[in-house]
């Protein structure tokens, strides 16, 4: 599977990594990893540092993460991404609604 969900153990904060292409092909896998996870006010942290592609597929499913994460009243950091990614991350205004370290 190229993403990998790893939950703290307090359930304050879950980190999801995106491997190779974050693209339609992984809608289903990106909705489960975070679908059946309940955080209390915390934080989603999607790792970026090994995503060499992005489309706006995987823009619209950051968006619905969002939702998910309002719900929980948690926030949604992106990190790690690269140049190119970041381009594109602020093309869309993605620093508007998330977090960018």
């Amino acid at each position: 599977m190229s993403i990998a969900t790893d939950v703290s153990s307090d359930n304050k904060s879950a980190t999801i990594k995106i491997n190779g292409r974050f693209d339609f092909s992984l809608h289903n896998d990106f909705r489960k990893s975070y679908k059946d996870v309940n955080l209390s006010a915390g934080e989603y942290n999607i790792d970026l540092s090994t995503t060499e592609y992005m489309d706006s597929s995987a823009l619209g499913m950051l968006l619905l993460l969002k939702e998910h994460a309002d719900s929980q009243s948690c926030t949604v950091k992106l990190s790690g991404f690269s140049d190119e990614i970041k381009e594109i991350l602020a093309i869309a205004s993605f620093e508007k609604l998330f977090t960018l370290a």
